[in-house]
C-alpha cells in the first residue's frame, strides 16, 4: 500500500508523489544542452528525489554516474591523491549493480590515479572508450563546501569543459551538483588572500531557474492519485489550495500535512482536517524545524530581519543579495516584491519559538491562569470579552515593564495571550499579506467560526480611520460582517477605550491598549 513519504527519496511505486514531470523535462533540456549547474535548494526540498527521477529519465539516452558525498568520511578530502582515488571508487560504486563493464573500468583506474593530472587524462580515456555521452551527478556537495581539494576538482572539471568546447578534450557532457549552498557560497568560504586561484572554480555553471516548490495544481496531482488508489472522495482542488496556503509548496511540509491526515487524523480530508494537520506539524520534532531555528540563531542578520517582520510588523523590500543566506536556507522568500518568511508553518513555528523567550514566557504563564471559560460560549469565542480582558491585563502589566519592551513585543504578547485560550480547540495565524509597519491581522478559527483581529500601532486618528476601512475591506474578502481591532497606543496619557464602530456594513470592535 502506498504511503506519503517524509523521509529519504520518494519512490513512485511506493509513495504518493506530486507529478514533477514538467520540472524533470526542464532539467533534462539543460542536460541535453550540455549545461553544468548546481541544484541548490534548502534541506528537505526534494533535491534527492528530483535527481533520482532525473537519472531514470537520462539513463535511457546517456551513461549516468549518479553518486553522493552523503556518508563519505573526511579522509577523501585530506589530500589530492586520496580524493582522486576515492572519487573513482565512488564512481564505481554508483554503477556496480547497473553496469558491470563500467564498474570494472572505474575500479581499474583507482590504483593508477595519483593526482588531478592523472584524473583528467583518465576521464578522457574512459569517455573516449564509451559509446554514449556521460552525465555526472553528485549530491550532497555541502560536505565538501569548505575544502580546497574539492575546489581543485571543480577547477579540473571547468578546464576540461572549456577545452571540450574548443574540441581539444573529452569530458562529461553535463555535470550536476546538488546541495544547499551554491558554488558562489562555497567560493566565499574558500576565499583566501594567500591563494586567489580558487576564486571562481565554477564560473561555467548555468543558472538553475527551475522552480522546485509545488504549485497548488501540482499538489492536486498527488491528491488525485491518492483519491484514485484509496477511493476516498475529496475536493482535491480546494484542499490543494489550502495546503499550498500553509506550506507555500515546501515539499516536505506538503507531504507532512498529507501524511498526518492519512495516518493520524482519521483521513479527515477537509479544511478543518488540514488545520488539524498544521497544528500537529507545529508540535512535531523534526530535523527541518531544528535547521530553521539553528539558522535563525546562528545568523544575526537573518534573526534581525525576521524579528523586524514578525515582531515589529515591518515591511522589507525583497533583495536577494541582502538576504541571501535566509533565502538559501529556505527561511525567507519573495512575495509581491516584499521579503517574507517562506511559509505560514515556518512563521507560526518561529512565533511559537519566540513566545518561549523569557519575558514573554513569564507573561504567558500569567495568561494561563486566566479563567478561559468566560470567553467560550456555545457559538464559539466571545471575542469582545476576550479583548476586554486583554486590555485589563495590559493595563495592569504595562507599569511593570519599560515602554520600549511593549512597543517591540506588543503583538507577540497578544499571540501569547491567545495561546492558552485556544489551547487545542482553536487555531490562529498571522495573515502576512496584510502586514505592514502599521497593521497586522490575526486570523482565528474556533469551532466553525472565524474571527479577524487587526493589531495596529497608534499613529494618529487619520491612520486609525484608514485601518478601520482596510479591516472592513478584508472582512468583505473573508465573507465576515464583524471584525476586531486592537490598537497599541504608547502615549503616556492615553485612555483605555473600547467601543463598537460601524464601518459601512461592517461592525468592528476596537480596543485601545
Amino acid at each position: 500500500m502506498k504511503k506519503f513519504n517524509v523521509t529519504g527519496t520518494c519512490i513512485p511505486e511506493e509513495h504518493y508523489m506530486v507529478d514533477i514531470s514538467n520540472k524533470i523535462r526542464e532539467i533534462e533540456k539543460m542536460v541535453d544542452e550540455g549545461a553544468y549547474f548546481t541544484i541548490n535548494k534548502p534541506r528537505q526540498y526534494g533535491k534527492t528525489t528530483t535527481m533520482f527521477l532525473l537519472t531514470k529519465v537520462l539513463d535511457e539516452r546517456y551513461i549516468v554516474i549518479d553518486t553522493s558525498f552523503e556518508g563519505v568520511g573526511d579522509d577523501i578530502f585530506k589530500t589530492e591523491e586520496a580524493f582522486c582515488k576515492n572519487i573513482f571508487a565512488l564512481f564505481a560504486s554508483s554503477v556496480r549493480f547497473t553496469d558491470k563493464h563500467l564498474y570494472r573500468l572505474f575500479k581499474k583506474y583507482i590504483d593508477i590515479t595519483e593526482n588531478f593530472t592523472d584524473f583528467s587524462y583518465n576521464i578522457t580515456d574512459i569517455i573516449e572508450s564509451l559509446d554514449k555521452e556521460v552525465i555526472l551527478l553528485i549530491d550532497e556537495v555541502d560536505k565538501s563546501s569548505a575544502n580546497r581539494v574539492f575546489m581543485q576538482f571543480l577547477g579540473v572539471l571547468r578546464n576540461k569543459y572549456l577545452a571540450m568546447k574548443r574540441k581539444r578534450d573529452l569530458s562529461f557532457k553535463s555535470v550536476i551538483l546538488g546541495g544547499v549552498h551554491d558554488i558562489k557560497n562555497i567560493k566565499v568560504k574558500m576565499r583566501d588572500n594567500s591563494d586567489s586561484s580558487f576564486n571562481s572554480p565554477w564560473n561555467i555553471a548555468a543558472d538553475f531557474t527551475v522552480k522546485m516548490s509545488f504549485s497548488a495544481a501540482e499538489i492536486e496531482t498527488m491528491l488525485l492519485e491518492y483519491e484514485r488508489v484509496t477511493g476516498i472522495k475529496m475536493d482535491t482542488g480546494l484542499l490543494a489550495e489550502e495546503i499550498s496556503k500553509f506550506t507555500n509548496g515546501y515539499p516536505y511540509l506538503v507531504s507532512r500535512l498529507c501524511k498526518n491526515i492519512d495516518e493520524y487524523l482519521d483521513k479527515d480530508w477537509t479544511i478543518k482536517g488540514i488545520e488539524r494537520a498544521v497544528k500537529m506539524t507545529l508540535v512535531d520534532k523534526n530535523t527541518l524545524f531544528d535547521d530553521v531555528i539553528k539558522n535563525l540563531e546562528n545568523n544575526e542578520d537573518i534573526k534581525s530581519v525576521v524579528n523586524k517582520m514578525l515582531i515589529e510588523g515591518r515591511e522589507i523590500n525583497y533583495n536577494y543579495f541582502a538576504y541571501e543566506k535566509g533565502i538559501m536556507y529556505g527561511l525567507l522568500t519573495e512575495k509581491n516584491g516584499k521579503l517574507a518568511v517562506h511559509n505560514k508553518i515556518f512563521e507560526e513555528m518561529i512565533y511559537n519559538y519566540l513566545l518561549e523567550k523569557k519575558k514573554i514566557r513569564d507573561m504567558y504563564t500569567e495568561f494561563v491562569g486566566i479563567d478561559k471559560s468566560q470567553f467560550i460560549n456555545k457559538d464559539g469565542l466571545d471575542m469582545e470579552k476576550c479583548l476586554m480582558k486583554f486590555q485589563e491585563v495590559m493595563y495592569q502589566e504595562y507599569r511593570k515593564e519599560d515602554e520600549k519592551f511593549y512597543e517591540t513585543n506588543g503583538r507577540l504578547i497578544f499571540l501569547a495571550y491567545l495561546k492558552p485560550i485556544l489551547n487545542g480547540r482553536g487555531f490562529s495565524f498571522v495573515e502576512a499579506e496584510t502586514r505592514n509597519n502599521k497593521r497586522m491581522d490575526v486570523v482565528i478559527t474556533f469551532g466553525n467560526k472565524k474571527y479577524i483581529v487587526e493589531l495596529k500601532i497608534w499613529n494618529g486618528k487619520k491612520y486609525e480611520d484608514k485601518g478601520l476601512i482596510q479591516l472592513s475591506e478584508y472582512l468583505e474578502i473573508q465573507g465576515l460582517d464583524t471584525g476586531y481591532m486592537v490598537v497599541f497606543n504608547f502615549n503616556r496619557n492615553k485612555e483605555y477605550q473600547a467601543e463598537w464602530k460601524q464601518v459601512g456594513d461592517k461592525e468592528i470592535f476596537e480596543v485601545i491598549v
